[in-house]
C-alpha cells in the first residue's frame, strides 16, 4: 500500500460524462494511489446513461457515481485536493472556487461526448473515443514519479499530458 494517497478532482461544467468517466477510471487504474472525485459548475443532476454503460462494459465500478457541484469540494469539510484537472473547455474558462492546499492544476480538455449527434452507435462511439483519450492520460499520470518531481516539474508534466491526442483548444489554467 502506498504511503500517500493523492486526491484528484476532475471538473466539467455538467459533471455527467467526461469528469464522471475520469473519476471512475482513475479510482480503479490508480491502484489505491489516488482517490478521484468529479464535480461541475452546473451539474446535470445525474451521470449520462452512456457514460455509465461504457464504464460498466469496460469493467469499471459505477456505484456511488453522481453528478455534483464543485461547491462540495470548496467547503471546509472537503478533502484537500492535490490535483485539479478540467476536462472541458467551459469549466477551464470559468472562475473556480478556491481550492485549499494549492493543488497542481491542468486543463485536459476533450470534446463532449454527450453533445454527439447521430445514431445510438455514433453517440456510443463518441463516449468510447473519449474514454480512450482519458485512459491514455490517466495511464501517463499514474506513471509519473510523483514523489520525485518538484511542483514546477509536476505542473509541466500534467499540462503536457493534457495535450495528448484528443485535446481541445488550450484554455487558461484553473485557479
Amino acid at each position: 500500500m502506498p504511503d500517500r494517497v493523492y486526491n484528484v478532482l476532475f471538473l466539467c461544467t455538467g459533471n455527467s460524462a467526461r469528469s464522471i468517466l475520469a473519476e471512475a477510471m482513475l479510482n480503479k487504474d490508480g491502484q489505491g494511489r489516488f482517490r478521484a472525485y468529479s464535480a461541475g459548475s452546473q451539474p446535470k443532476g445525474e451521470p449520462h446513461p452512456l457514460a455509465l454503460q461504457i464504464l460498466r462494459e469496460s469493467d469499471y465500478p459505477v456505484d456511488g457515481l453522481r453528478s455534483k457541484s464543485w461547491d462540495e469540494f470548496a467547503a471546509a469539510s472537503a478533502p484537500v485536493m492535490d490535483f485539479v484537472f478540467t476536462v472541458c473547455d467551459n469549466a477551464a474558462g470559468e472562475t473556480c472556487p478556491f481550492w485549499p492546499g494549492q493543488p497542481v492544476t491542468a486543463h485536459w480538455g476533450i470534446e463532449d461526448p454527450a453533445a454527439a449527434d447521430g445514431s445510438e452507435i455514433e453517440r456510443k462511439r463518441a463516449f468510447v473515443t473519449v474514454q480512450r483519450y482519458l485512459k491514455n492520460r490517466i495511464a501517463a499520470f499514474v506513471a509519473l514519479p510523483l514523489g520525485s518531481l518538484d511542483q514546477v516539474a509536476l505542473s509541466a508534466k500534467v499540462r503536457e499530458i493534457g495535450q495528448q491526442a484528443g485535446a481541445t483548444s488550450p484554455r487558461p489554467e484553473v485557479a
